[in-house]
């Protein structure tokens, strides 16, 4: 049974539910480890349609001093101290100074924008020829390879969400041996830099309704030996664990048999 879960948010930024709440949510399940992982903060230029940005940086020392007095304090599940950092290929030490503003166990990184655009908000965005959608997708790895490289993060966060709103032509896409060869390169630099890939169950709650990642990334990521982590990517208090027996069938499928966590930044090994 799964009984790590790294991945979640809270009313800090987009989620619905505060810290207690969300911790109060995850005591009810069968989790041993809770991590809390907010979004970082984000430069002005990196915009949503409907924003939570400025909510964000108002918010985030509270909320840090809440998830680390929950650190000191809890026993099970044991809480964690993370933060999803949202990456900004041209952001390098506006990401740094987020990193090192409080002591995080573990930094998941993930990529949520290319360029300054947000590509995982408004379905008609995708609205794009087969060519269109190839260009993203390629970008995407690409931004992935240079995250992995950059020594920020210790999880790669679902290392598909390009697919959200395209899945049709991302099977497509992912199907080519030039696609294959870009995510070989990107899960190449995660193996390299010693880092986790993420296995998330929130792309069952989105348009796309699968796992992240797909087979096709599961079955090289098992090849490459690269340790993975679990998520539900929970923004309110009905999602921590959220499909964890899926995800448990879905990674013994793949030969897996352990999640990682890190403790300040050190890495450790759960059975499921």
């Amino acid at each position: 049974m799964i009984s790590v879960d790294l991945h979640t948010h809270t009313n800090a930024s987009h989620g619905k539910n505060s810290v207690t709440e969300m911790y109060t949510s995850a005591c009810k399940s069968n989790l041993e480890i809770f991590g809390f992982s907010e979004h970082s903060p984000r430069p002005s230029r990196y915009s949503y349609p409907e924003e939570y940005r400025e909510h964000l940086i108002a918010s985030f020392d509270s909320y840090a001093q809440q998830v680390m007095h929950l650190r000191e304090t809890s026993t099970k599940p044991q809480v964690l101290f993370g933060m999803e950092l949202d990456w900004f290929h041209a952001e390098e030490e506006y990401m740094r100074r987020n990193v090192e503003a409080y002591p995080f166990d573990y930094i998941i990184g993930g990529i949520h924008f290319l360029d300054s655009w947000g590509f995982d908000f408004i379905k008609d965005d995708w609205d794009l020829s087969m060519q269109e959608c190839s260009v993203r997708y390629e970008n995407y790895y690409r931004t992935m390879k240079d995250m992995a490289e950059s020594g920020l993060v210790n999880i790669v966060a679902h290392p598909d969400l390009i697919k959200i709103f395209s899945i049709d032509s991302f099977r497509q896409w992912i199907q080519m041996p030039k696609s294959l060869d870009l995510i070989w390169q990107a899960l190449k630099a995660i193996k390299d830099n010693d880092l986790v890939m993420e296995v998330s169950s929130a792309g069952l709650r989105k348009a796309c309704a699968e796992i992240y990642p797909c087979p096709e990334i599961m079955r090289l990521a098992a090849e490459f030996g690269i340790p993975i982590s679990f998520a539900s990517d929970a923004h309110c208090i009905n999602t921590p664990a959220f499909a964890f027996d899926r995800l448990e069938e879905y990674a013994r499928s793949f030969g897996y048999s352990e999640s990682a966590y890190f403790i300040r930044g050190k890495r450790f090994a759960k059975s499921f």
